[in-house]
């Protein structure tokens, strides 16, 4: 009997603890993501009054909206919203007609084309209630053996490593749109997206540089259970279409987060063409030894945390590949005309 009240006891206060949380994500165009990211949702570990989820459909051409109306049939807490002919189009817009029509205070964003893990609300939830205005956690690719998706795996491991390290020093400066959340209040402090609009990306990063001007409270979700995973790029050349957005992007953060990463990353290039100068002298081949040799050693002890695992080899090899794409993401960023979907 008194376990049994005990049991009831800690329900009621596990339910206290549950913050209503509105999930909203924008889709265009994702009729073959639907079914499984919805199936995904129903396996999150939350009450169903104590969540919703929003579709905003941003006037897409395929059976998108008859594939979320077909997959969400008999879950209450799901709708779907419809961008008119009439009203402008485009992510930003579709994710602002959502939050508007959210009924709760905290709000947590995906993409159509993730799969959040079972506990990602309740890990929200705790930094809610502890009065965070935007938290964001770690969103990892699905890893394979294809080249282009090892590519870009590793990219996301080295710049997760990176993001959170910073928002550790209390310095955060990215964070990606697919596991972010923030209340009503913050977003409408910060002016919503009103002062992302530099690029076609930034929705997140953005978002969040604003966040820090108004010197808001932010969090990062980095428990197990939490992550939200999606698919990397089919092709090279999506990929490379997709990090010179995220790269353009980098090119509005503020002046700080800028000149850290540019001196960041310009001493990880010369250390790896270090070896170009052993030529000279021999002694340069110690430089490179020990970026190679502190590369393996951090992504050994850190890549599991991150929902990665690569080999000695890869590390090497896509250590290198990473480096010099950086160069090339940089010019795309900078001269090429960036397309979205």
């Amino acid at each position: 009997m008194f376990l049994e009240e005990q049991i009831r006891k800690d329900e009621v206060k596990f339910s206290l603890l549950q913050v209503g949380i509105s999930i909203i994500i924008a889709v265009k165009n994702e009729e073959n993501n639907i079914q499984p990211l919805v199936e995904s949702l129903k396996n999150l570990e939350w009450q169903q009054d104590n969540f919703e989820v929003i579709f905003i459909d941003d006037n897409s051409t395929d059976k998108t909206m008859k594939e979320i109306e077909k997959s969400i049939n008999g879950l209450k807490n799901h709708k779907i919203i419809s961008l008119s002919e009439f009203e402008i189009g485009g992510k930003r817009n579709a994710l602002t007609k959502g939050i508007e029509s959210a009924q709760f205070e905290n709000i947590v964003i995906t993409d159509a084309d993730c799969r959040p893990e079972p506990n990602w609300l309740n890990l929200y939830s705790k930094k809610f209630n502890e009065k965070f205005d935007f938290i964001f956690g770690i969103a990892p690719f699905k890893q394979d053996n294809f080249l282009v998706n090892r590519i870009a795996c590793f990219e996301n491991l080295r710049s997760s490593i990176l993001t959170f390290s910073f928002a550790g020093l209390g310095l955060p400066y990215s964070a990606a749109a697919r596991n972010i959340g923030f209340t009503k209040n913050a977003f409408e402090k910060v002016g919503g997206y009103s002062k992302t609009k530099q690029t076609l990306s930034g929705d997140d990063d953005l978002l969040l540089r604003e966040a820090v001007k108004n010197k808001l409270k932010i969090g990062t979700v980095t428990d197990r259970g939490s992550y939200v995973y999606s698919e990397t790029k089919k092709t090279f050349k999506g990929y490379l279409n997709q990090k010179a957005r995220h790269t353009q992007t980098s090119l509005h953060y503020l002046v700080k987060h800028k000149l850290f990463l540019a001196l960041w990353h310009l001493m990880n290039l010369f250390s790896l063409l270090s070896v170009l100068l052993m030529i000279y002298n021999p002694l340069w081949g110690v430089l490179f030894a020990t970026k190679l040799f502190v590369d393996l050693s951090v992504v050994k002890i850190i890549e599991r945390k991150f929902g990665y695992s690569f080999n000695l080899f890869d590390i090497i090899f896509l250590q290198i590949i990473y480096e010099l794409l950086l160069i090339l993401n940089f010019i795309n960023a900078r001269f090429l005309k960036i397309k979205w979907k």
